[in-house]
């Protein structure tokens, strides 16, 4: 495990802020691609060729296994050779290859532009989806996404050549200048509560673009903080994991699960809007009890549709979570 100052050497050596971010910075996790996983973890769920081999048996070209001929065989699959040596019919069966486009939904919503510790919350998001795409292009994945800003939606089209990573790389880069722009209102803590009431509205629309686009058999990822997930929101990633598999990446900051130990008499915590004094130890359990069980509440509604929970903290360097 690093330590605090290993930390601050690392974002310095790789010109990291912490605050913004940069192309340089995302450009860096091509170096980390090892650590991330992204092998299908359950049954391919669409029909077209290419190069993964599903847990689907049919008439692909990897050879899986031999078996007793059954009526309504092709009989242009015997194996001959299994036949002649057992004196029963056998007939070859082979695992069948298919494409898989791996699809980012990288949530850059005001609620992401928030820090206490290492990174904000949108730098590490930027951070993971950055990681993810470098890693498809190593495998020779086609990849795509949106970048869900206040003002906007932005989307890139699953490709598999090296513009469109880079194009994907510059889009996050642009997206998270749109959230830390005061000027757009994101990232004032003046915002009005009608706007931040806004919010779940633009996270239930981007995931229902997602459904729309996303193509049958996609790995999907989804980085958020997931605090403006709606019950729209998530009929429509149950939904979408009726045919794709589905990965929740719950970017958090350590604040948000438990407040740090302070030996003053008063801690003042805010919103943004409204501000709340803390003056003894019970408030402090109760309020890291509370933030404990939204957590586990965002995860098991989740959890309940089939969609993996990934939890990923602001606090630490992502190369050292995963």
């Amino acid at each position: 495990m690093m330590t605090v100052n290993a930390h601050l050497e690392w974002m310095n050596t790789n010109g990291i802020s912490g605050v913004q971010c940069e192309l340089d910075e995302l450009l860096m996790y091509q170096r980390y691609i090892h650590l991330l996983n992204t092998k299908p973890s359950s049954n391919v769920k669409h029909h077209l060729s290419g190069q993964y081999l599903a847990k689907t048996k049919g008439r692909g070209m990897e050879f899986d296994e031999a078996r007793h001929y059954q009526p309504g065989d092709d009989v242009r699959t015997i194996d001959w050779r299994v036949t002649a040596r057992t004196g029963k019919t056998h007939t070859k069966i082979f695992r069948e290859e298919k494409d898989r486009p791996i699809f980012i939904l990288c949530d850059l919503l005001p609620t992401m532009y928030f820090g206490s510790e290492l990174l904000f919350k949108s730098v590490q998001a930027c951070h993971l989806a950055s990681l993810i795409a470098w890693k498809a292009k190593k495998n020779g994945d086609k990849v795509g996404g949106l970048v869900l800003t206040k003002q906007q939606l932005f989307e890139s089209k699953p490709r598999a050549r090296q513009q469109a990573l880079l194009h994907w790389l510059n889009q996050l880069v642009q997206g998270h200048q749109t959230l830390s722009n005061k000027k757009g209102g994101s990232a004032s803590p003046s915002g009005s509560a009608d706007s931040l009431k806004s919010l779940p509205q633009h996270f239930e629309n981007a995931c229902k673009h997602l459904r729309q686009v996303a193509h049958p058999g996609s790995l999907i990822y989804i980085i958020s903080d997931f605090q403006n997930m709606s019950e729209q929101a998530l009929q429509h990633l149950f939904q979408l994991q009726k045919h794709c598999e589905v990965n929740a990446c719950a970017i958090y900051d350590p604040i948000e699960q438990a407040l740090p130990h302070y030996a003053g008499n008063n801690l003042a915590i805010t919103d943004g809007n409204k501000v709340k004094v803390i003056s003894s130890a019970t408030q402090i359990a109760q309020y890291n009890d509370n933030a404990q069980k939204r957590f586990f509440t965002q995860k098991q509604h989740l959890q309940q549709f089939n969609i993996k929970w990934l939890p990923i903290s602001a606090g630490l360097p992502l190369h050292e979570q995963l």
